[in-house]
């Protein structure tokens, strides 16, 4: 549970980054994030460019959940196993995880519960934010191997 905790707190917090920069990049640096609030606030949340305790920290806490549950399935799934702490099978691992995330967040979650940062970004950045996300994963897996 402490690995899938502090991977996931890591991969929110890489992607979150990842999310501003790539908002930043297109003027709006708060707008990815934002977006991830449109499950709660509707379509306003998507046209809202300004940072907001309303629907930034809405969008960040949102974002922040989602990923602690992929980090601790990812912990359960496979961080229990000796192979997964070397930093190959590590990043194997971390980036399945991030696969199967995207598809989820994607093609079996109703539109309504998507990621939302989607109506924001480019696909290129999409892919950048999985990745970010994937090491995050990753960091934190091979930080709770050197704790041990």
């Amino acid at each position: 549970m402490r690995e899938g905790l502090v991977s996931g707190s890591l991969a929110s917090v890489f992607s979150a980054l990842y999310l501003a920069w790539a908002g930043a990049r297109r003027g709006v640096p708060a707008a990815p994030v934002n977006a991830v609030s449109h499950w709660f606030f509707g379509d306003r949340s998507l046209r809202q460019d300004a940072p907001s305790l309303t629907y930034t920290l809405t969008g960040y806490l949102t974002h922040h959940g989602a990923s602690l549950f992929w980090g601790v399935l990812h912990a359960k799934a496979w961080g229990t196993r000796a192979i997964a702490k070397q930093p190959l099978p590590a990043a194997a691992g971390a980036v399945a995880a991030a696969s199967v995330a995207c598809f989820v967040d994607y093609q079996l979650t109703p539109k309504r519960l998507t990621p939302g940062f989607e109506h924001r970004l480019a696909r290129p950045d999409m892919t950048g934010v999985y990745a970010c996300f994937a090491l995050g994963l990753l960091v934190g897996s091979l930080a709770m191997r050197s704790r041990r």
